[in-house]
């Protein structure tokens, strides 16, 4: 059973990098340090998008997008923390 739970513990914290780099990334797009137009970026930010639209797409509808901010990455944070507090406590 503690090795079932550390393989999810794991794929929490590769959730939890994925959702980072995906909101550092579109500040940087935002702030026009990155550009879109270079085709490894472009093909990192969709796939990005596509990986984590599904599960934001279901925080939105809860949520909405207030004040043109959107909350859908810091609830799946909230989320992802919790999930791993959860694991790491019940553990042994």
């Amino acid at each position: 059973m503690t090795s079932l739970l550390q393989i999810v513990l794991f794929s929490v914290q590769i959730l939890r990098w994925i959702v980072l780099v995906h909101v550092i990334m579109s500040w940087l797009i935002n702030f026009q340090v990155l550009n879109l137009r270079q085709q490894l970026v472009a093909q990192i930010w969709y796939g990005l998008n596509s990986t984590l639209n599904p599960l934001y797409s279901r925080i939105r509808r809860m949520i909405p997008i207030s004040g043109g901010i959107d909350f859908a990455p810091l609830v799946v944070l909230f989320g992802v923390y919790a999930i791993e507090i959860l694991i790491r406590n019940n553990m042994y």
